[in-house]
């Protein structure tokens, strides 16, 4: 079973690793002192248990619990936390348990051994092609969390229309909205399913189905028009036979 842990007070960490590494066999995959981050990693990784606080900077615990509520393989939530007033909440989201600061050793490692005895999350996780599967069908779930004003929202993959580069960071674009990514454009599309995004050109993916017209343009290459919104996405010369192939021109 492999597991994170998200907890921003250094000393709560230490205690909380202590547990694990001494009474179960859990592997310490990584550790957050933020819920920012814990995103990205989950998308990349197979994680079978996330030790969350709840006061953490950036983006507190329950808000990522939520988020990961709507990943399609689910890692199991222990919520280990001073603050007893989101345990209904927390218990809507299905988290595995709710441990109350300060605890006892006991109740530590009662929790360790239940965890143990639930198995983990993630089917065959010892078989290293059904890892890299699952990181695959994880990293392409059917819905991604990006920023916006200081807030997180969960946008269906579906809705995205395109991403355009842009220095060194990723712009992605919907009907009503654009997001900013930070990062190369290379690694968010590592997010997105081929069946139904193509890069037509270094600097853009397409959702290939919001493309309404294919229009010819110079050096026997294309400009894309997209359903509902007023841009223009150019498909390369070394994009143009792979293009034809998925649409069939």
């Amino acid at each position: 079973m492999r597991a994170i842990i998200v907890e921003d007070e250094f000393p709560a960490r230490e205690e909380l690793k202590y547990f694990i590494k001494n009474f179960s066999k859990i592997e310490i995959l990584n550790e957050f002192d933020n819920g920012v981050e814990v995103l990205k990693f989950i998308q990349e990784n197979i994680v079978d248990v996330i030790f969350l606080d709840i006061n953490i900077p950036l983006l507190d615990g329950m808000l990522l619990a939520r988020t990961i509520n709507n990943f399609k393989f689910k890692p199991k939530i222990v919520f280990i936390t001073a603050y007893k007033e989101h345990a209904v909440d927390a218990f809507e989201l299905e988290a595995f348990d709710y441990i109350l600061k300060p605890y006892s050793d006991d109740r530590i490692i009662s929790m360790l051994n239940k965890l143990e005895k639930s198995g983990s999350s993630n089917i065959s996780t010892d078989n290293k092609l059904e890892e890299e599967n699952k990181i695959d069908q994880r990293s392409k779930a059917s819905s991604i969390s990006l920023w916006k004003n200081d807030k997180l929202r969960v946008v269906n993959v579906k809705d995205i229309y395109y991403c355009e580069a842009r220095e060194r960071e990723t712009i992605v674009y919907t009907k009503d909205s654009e997001y900013v990514v930070k990062g190369p454009i290379k690694e968010f599309e590592k997010n997105l399913d081929s069946n139904l995004f193509f890069k037509t050109h270094r600097s853009y993916i397409v959702n290939v189905f919001k493309i309404n017209e294919i229009i010819p343009w110079f050096n026997n290459t294309y400009k894309l028009r997209l359903n509902d919104i007023n841009s223009e996405i150019p498909v390369s010369r070394s994009k143009i036979k792979d293009f034809r192939m998925i649409m069939n021109i």
